[in-house]
């Protein structure tokens, strides 16, 4: 597994990461011991970057990978955490809390479930727009210095946020959406990032298994599934969206990858600041994505897949309407 940088303080980490999101029923009920043994088969593959949320699953996520991590090298991996996303017994988002008093609480809360004595990589999961940045940064830069976390980072902040941020303590990376299909950090947010020497952690490099070449517009069908509420995956856009696909099948063939693949390298492509991130919570999915960061892109299959998916060519917001005020960029 290669190595890629996260910016010019952050840590060395797998040129492809883990987001274990998927593992506490975003997409439906997930198979546990399937979730574990997909975590082990990561590791064991060489990739050190593991992405989670305190609010996976209200807890659920970091309960998971402490027990699929029992045992393993502290040293041998990285945990990048988000915090501060409100909801209740009733999945729904309730807002965000990023005062200093609940960073520090949310930490705690992490380091118990986790059971670690640090988190690699911490970040608030979007603005607190009640809360300067200032001060919820200034709270983790004091858990940083007492040893609780060992960089900073953020989530799906614009680029005025970035600077302001890392005017307070250096950040590592900026995680945020970035795929074929939403494309809006290129014009502001990464160069900013590179202008300060920071790094970019993508997720939704399949845009939700919608640019996997796996999804079709019959849907999963699977209860719980929040791609249901997706207006990517809406009746009318869904289909123009999978039309993409097929083009982008067609380039993928010539390549000799999949669909997936393809995707996963383009972000890579973009630069060695960027590190992707992949959702697999089952072992066929990871050892489909694995192989991506093999594939090698000439300046013609660059083109040919800006042919096949345009920019800006996506149909739909990629969050619900009622989500998208609280993002840095928009699609």
């Amino acid at each position: 597994m290669q190595t890629r940088t996260l910016g010019s303080t952050g840590p060395a980490v797998s040129a492809l990461g883990l987001g274990a999101m998927g593992m506490s029923g975003a997409y439906g009920e997930a198979d546990r011991a399937e979730s574990i043994a997909t975590v082990h088969a990561a590791l064991d593959a060489g990739m050190t970057l593991i992405d989670t949320g305190d609010f996976y699953g209200m807890g659920h996520n970091e309960l998971l990978l402490a027990e699929a991590l029992r045992g393993r090298d502290r040293e041998s991996y990285r945990l990048s955490v988000k915090f501060g996303m409100l909801s209740g017994p009733v999945p729904g988002y309730a807002g965000q809390d990023c005062r200093p008093e609940a960073v520090k609480t949310f930490l705690a809360y992490s380091l118990n479930r986790l059971g670690t004595d640090h988190i690699d990589i911490y970040r608030p999961a979007r603005l607190d727009p009640a809360v300067p940045i200032e001060e919820t940064v200034g709270a983790i830069k004091e858990m940083i210095d007492a040893g609780y976390v060992r960089h900073l980072g953020l989530s799906e902040v614009d680029a005025a946020t970035v600077r302001r941020a890392h005017a307070v303590h250096p950040v590592a990376d900026l995680q945020i959406e970035y795929s074929l299909v939403s494309r809006a950090v290129e014009a502001e947010v990464l160069p900013t990032l590179r202008e300060l020497g920071i790094g970019m952690t993508a997720y939704g490099v399949l845009s939700r298994g919608l640019i996997s070449g796996h999804w079709s517009a019959a849907g999963s069908g699977v209860p719980g599934d929040h791609r249901a509420f997706s207006p990517r995956f809406a009746g009318g856009n869904v289909e123009h969206n999978l039309a993409l696909v097929e083009a982008l099948r067609r380039v993928a063939e010539a390549k000799g990858c999949t669909v997936a693949q393809l995707a996963i390298a383009w972000v890579a492509a973009q630069g060695e600041d960027i590190v992707p991130l992949v959702g697999a919570r089952t072992r066929e999915r990871l050892a489909e994505a694995l192989p991506a960061t093999e594939v090698r892109l000439t300046a013609d299959d660059l083109a040919g897949i800006e042919k096949a998916v345009p920019l800006g060519s996506a149909r739909g917001d990629r969050y619900p309407a009622a989500f998208m005020p609280g993002l840095g960029v928009g699609n």
